[in-house]
């Protein structure tokens, strides 16, 4: 039985991977920065918290990245842990650059120190390319505009010296935006379709949002971390590009929502803004060639079936809550 350790095992992408992993066999393990206190509200809602070891782990702290390495032994790791939200991360930009790009160096110096036969999974971001028009593949320019994407790229780079350097089987992850039901509301997907659905069925709330001309190649999360455990099973260790390759703007996004709840998106929607970023992305879509010819993946949730899984999750939510 193979054993997996899941580093930020309590967000979207974590859970997810974890719950593939468990469908495959293996033993799991997540850490979070203090596991007794966390309600593991994502793994809860999977059916899956108990089948889960979990352990506390700061992954900048050296000595608790060490100390649960060496209890766990695993023969994967998934590097998923650090701040995740690249608004916030304009406001805490030195928390961010150290929960990510020092955490990840951390994960890797402890593998080169106890020297396991370990394969290392970096989660990487499309932030990292800047605007790009034309689909960005893995030989694409970085032109990082946020202290996220800074970060992130910072953490590809290290990922990238220690396979070189150091022999170690280390990969990233390049993943485009994609979306859940386990989403948090800070996220403006997450935020517009809770939003609208409580509309639909008659609250008088207004949705708020900042810069409608976006473009972004949304893709469906729980396929996303299969290509995250493709790219560990690959012979050798390779970074990749994971997207849909097709870009929509983020009016399409908030108009198509609207239209499935039978409501008018200028009827309800409001321009606001404080919710400008201090600088953004315009358009943003990646080539996923490379991951359809050597890992077999390929996104099969286009941007319509995306909208109508995320209205059906926060319908379902509404009910059971009430």
């Amino acid at each position: 039985m193979k054993k997996a350790l899941i580093i930020g095992v309590s967000g979207q992408d974590g859970a997810y991977i974890a719950e593939l992993l468990l469908q495959k066999g293996y033993e799991v393990h997540g850490t979070s920065r203090d596991h007794e206190s966390s309600s593991f509200r994502n793994l809860v809602a999977l059916g899956i918290r108990e089948q889960v070891s979990l352990h506390s782990v700061s992954s900048g702290d050296f000595r608790s990245v060490l100390t649960v390495l060496q209890a766990v032994q695993p023969d994967e790791i998934y590097n998923l842990g650090g701040q995740t939200s690249v608004a916030l991360s304009f406001s805490y930009p030195v928390e961010t650059f150290e929960s990510i790009s020092v955490g990840t160096i951390n994960i890797l110096e402890c593998i080169r120190l106890l020297k396991y036969p370990v394969k290392f999974y970096n989660a990487g971001s499309s932030e990292v390319f800047g605007n790009s028009s034309t689909p960005a593949n893995e030989s694409s320019h970085f032109q990082p505009r946020s202290p996220y994407a800074t970060a992130k790229a910072a953490a590809h780079h290290a990922v990238a010296n220690y396979r070189e350097a150091y022999g170690l089987f280390a990969a990233t992850g390049i993943l485009f935006n994609h979306e859940s039901p386990l989403r948090p509301q800070r996220f403006v997907t997450r935020k517009i379709v809770s939003t609208a659905v409580r509309i639909a069925a008659g609250s008088e709330e207004r949705l708020k949002l900042g810069n409608l001309d976006i473009h972004r190649d949304w893709g469906w999360a729980p396929e996303y971390v299969d290509a995250m455990w493709r790219i560990l099973q690959h012979p050798a260790p390779e970074d990749f590009v994971i997207a849909t390759g097709s870009m929509h703007s983020l009016h399409e996004f908030v108009e198509k929502v609207f239209v499935q709840l039978g409501l008018k998106a200028d009827e309800h929607v409001d321009s606001d803004p404080a919710l400008l970023r201090p600088t953004d992305i315009a358009h943003s879509v990646g080539d996923p060639e490379k991951a359809r010819r050597i890992l077999g993946w390929k996104a099969t949730v286009g941007f319509d079936g995306l909208i109508g899984k995320l209205i059906s999750a926060e319908q379902k939510n509404i009910a059971a809550s009430k």
